[in-house]
């Protein structure tokens, strides 16, 4: 990740739950947003499927109700930081039997930062005095909101 990308997202990781995060933590982050991105694709693909369509729509995307709020919250924060042309580039796209639309796969960057902001949440949820996430707390919290998302 370019240096710039990296300032961006220790701001990010800061302003939304108030944890110090290193390159580490960054690579520990893009694995968890592109597992959770497949997971919801998969989904997704199976929706579209029992539809009968062979395009993948925006709305068999599986948002709950706190990832749309996550999502919302990214955008007004994103308005800062400008995360969103990172995520796009940090997103990688599985390969899948149907397509997505054109308007699903721009959703993709903003399901990537509701995502992020779970994610950092989460951690500060759980472990409310946390400053710096250790490999632990990255595994721990990778298997729970695996439970979830």
């Amino acid at each position: 990740m370019p240096v710039m990308a990296h300032a961006r997202f220790e701001r990010f990781f800061r302003a939304a739950a108030g944890l110090d995060v290193d390159k580490n933590d960054l690579k520990r982050f893009n694995d968890f947003v592109n597992q959770k991105l497949y997971d919801m694709l998969v989904v997704a693909e199976a929706a579209a499927k029992e539809n009968r369509r062979d395009i993948i729509q925006p709305w068999d995307l599986p948002i709950t109700k706190g990832l749309q709020e996550n999502m919302h919250d990214f955008r007004d924060l994103d308005e800062e930081l400008e995360l969103s042309p990172i995520l796009e580039q940090l997103t990688a796209l599985p390969p899948l039997d149907l397509s997505l639309s054109v308007d699903a796969e721009a959703r993709l960057p903003a399901v990537a930062g509701g995502l992020s902001m779970v994610l950092a949440r989460a951690l500060k949820i759980v472990e409310p005095d946390l400053k710096n996430p250790s490999s632990e707390h990255w595994q721990r919290m990778s298997r729970l909101l695996g439970l979830l998302l």
